[in-house]
C-alpha cells in the first residue's frame, strides 16, 4: 500500500507508474474519495463534540437531533472509506528507474552464468528420465491428485528434499533465521502481504477467511503485523521452508505436461525487513540475489538473470529480477527463481514499524527472494546431468544429502 500522501505529492510519477503497469487503478477517483472521506471525518468529529456538549448540558432534544445526523454522516464515512480504502488496496507499487517499461518483451537480461551442456547424443526431457528412472510418476499423480498431480518416488523423493534442505542450510549458515511457517493462512495475511486483491484467482480457498498460501513470504512477513521494532532489532532475516500450493488458473493450455507448472510444491524463501533506507534496500536485494545464484552455481547449472519490465512484474514488487535456468528439455531458460524489492508497500498493509534513531516511527522495507522451488529445478538436474544410457549424475554439493552419486535406469 502507498501513502496516500505520498500519492499527492508525486502524482506525476504515480499516474507514470501506473500507465507504466497498465494497471487498472484510477487515480481521479481515488483523490476524490480522500477529499471526501476527510471532510466526512472532520464533520464527524464536529458533530460528536456536540453530541458531548448537549450530554453535559442535558440537552435531551438537541442529542436527539445530533444523533440522528450523526448516524447518517457516520453511514456516509463508513461507505466512503470502504471504497477508498478498496481503491487504495488496488494501487499497485512505485516502480523503480531501473524497472524496464513495456510488456515481457521489454524483459532485460542482465546476465549469464555458465554453459548449457553439449550433448553428443539427443538428451531426454525430464518427463523421459522420470519414467526410465522409475521417479516420477505423472499417470498415478493425476489420477490421485487431478490436473497436474505428481508423484516423486525412490531417488526422486530423495533428491527432492536435498535440493531444499542443501538450500536451507545455504542460507542457515548465512545467518537467516530458519522458520517453517503455516501454509493456511488468514485473509488479512495475503492482502497485507500484496497476494491479494491480484492473486485471489490463483489462491486456493479454505473458505471466506481462511487459504492455503503460494509461498513462505506471506506467512514470513504476516508474522510480524501491528509490531513495532527498536532499530537495534533490525535487519531481520528469514529462511523458511514450505508447501506451497497455487492453482494456476489463466495458465491453462502452458506447460501443460511435466513438473514445471504443477499445482502444489516446495520451495525455500527468502525474507528480509530492513530499516526504511532505499540504497541499504538495495544493498540487501543485490545480497538475496546473491544467496540465489550461489546456489546454483554450488549445484553446476547454467542460468540467465532478468530484470523484469513493468508489466510482467507483481504489483507489490518496486523491482524483480528472475532467475532463468537452462533446461535442455525445453531448448531454452526457465524461470526458477523470484527475487523482489518492495520498499515499505506490504509493511503499510501489515503495520510493521520500527523506531529510528530519532525515535520516530516508521514502516520497515521489505524484501523477498525464491532460494530455490522444487519439483521445478529437478527439471534442470535431470535434464542437464543426465547420461548418454539415460542415468544421472548427481552435483556433488548434494550427495551427502542423497546418499547416492547417480540414478541409473531401472
Amino acid at each position: 500500500m502507498l501513502d496516500i500522501n505520498y500519492i499527492k505529492e508525486n502524482l506525476e510519477k504515480v499516474k507514470k507508474s501506473v500507465e507504466a503497469r497498465k494497471a487498472d487503478v484510477d487515480l481521479d477517483k481515488l483523490l476524490k474519495l480522500n477529499g471526501e472521506r476527510k471532510e466526512l471525518i472532520s464533520q464527524v468529529d464536529t458533530l460528536r463534540a456536540k453530541r458531548n456538549e448537549a450530554a453535559k448540558n442535558r440537552d435531551k432534544g438537541l442529542g436527539v437531533r445530533v444523533k440522528e445526523e450523526l448516524q447518517e454522516l457516520e453511514k456516509r464515512l463508513s461507505e466512503t472509506e470502504k471504497q477508498y480504502n478498496d481503491l487504495m488496496l488496488q494501487m499497485p507499487n512505485i516502480l523503480l528507474d531501473e524497472v524496464p517499461i513495456g510488456d515481457a518483451s521489454a524483459n532485460k537480461i542482465i546476465r549469464k552464468e555458465g554453459e548449457p551442456p553439449k550433448f553428443s547424443f539427443k538428451p531426454k526431457d525430464h518427463i523421459e528420465l522420470g519414467k526410465l528412472l522409475n521417479i516420477i510418476d505423472f499417470d498415478r499423480g493425476v489420477k490421485v491428485g487431478g490436473f497436474r498431480g505428481y508423484y516423486l518416488k525412490n531417488e526422486g523423493a530423495r533428491l527432492h528434499w536435498a535440493v531444499l534442505n542443501f538450500a536451507f542450510d545455504h542460507l542457515t549458515q548465512k545467518g537467516f533465521q530458519a522458520i517453517v511457517p503455516p501454509v493456511i493462512n488468514r485473509r488479512f495475511a495475503l492482502l497485507g502481504g500484496g497476494q491479494f486483491p491480484w492473486g485471489e484467482e490463483n489462491t486456493y480457498k479454505i473458505d471466506d477467511e481462511d487459504f492455503l498460501v503460494g509461498t513462505a513470504e506471506i506467512p514470513l512477513m504476516a508474522m510480524h503485523s501491528d509490531e513495532t521494532f527498536d532499530l537495534k532489532d533490525l535487519p531481520k532475516k528469514y529462511v523458511g521452508m514450505s508447501a506451497c500450493f497455487r492453482t494456476e488458473i489463466g495458465s491453462y493450455g502452458k506447460d501443460t505436461k511435466g513438473l514445471y507448472r504443477v499445482h502444489e510444491f516446495y520451495k525455500v524463501e527468502q525474507v528480509i525487513l530492513s530499516e526504511a533506507d532505499e540504497q541499504e534496500s538495495l544493498g540487501f536485494f543485490e545480497d538475496l540475489q546473491d544467496n540465489s545464484e550461489d546456489i546454483l552455481q554450488e549445484i553446476g547449472l547454467p542460468y540467465q538473470v532478468v530484470v523484469l519490465s513493468s508489466q510482467d512484474m507483481g504489483e507489490k514488487a518496486a523491482m524483480t529480477y528472475d532467475i532463468e535456468t537452462w533446461m535442455p528439455g525445453r531448448g531454452s531458460y526457465g524461470e526458477t527463481h523470484s527475487n523482489s524489492i518492495v520498499l515499505d508497500f506490504q509493511t503499510r498493509r501489515l503495520k510493521i514499524r520500527y523506531k529510528d534513531k530519532d525515535g520516530d516511527v516508521r514502516f520497515c522495507h521489505a524484501l523477498n527472494n525464491t532460494a530455490i522451488a522444487s519439483p521445478r529445478i529437478l527439471i534442470a538436474i535431470l535434464e542437464n546431468f543426465q547420461q548418454e544410457d539415460g542415468s544421472v549424475k548427481i552435483p556433488e554439493v548434494l550427495q551427502k544429502y542423497t546418499g547416492f552419486s547417480e540414478i541409473k535406469p531401472k
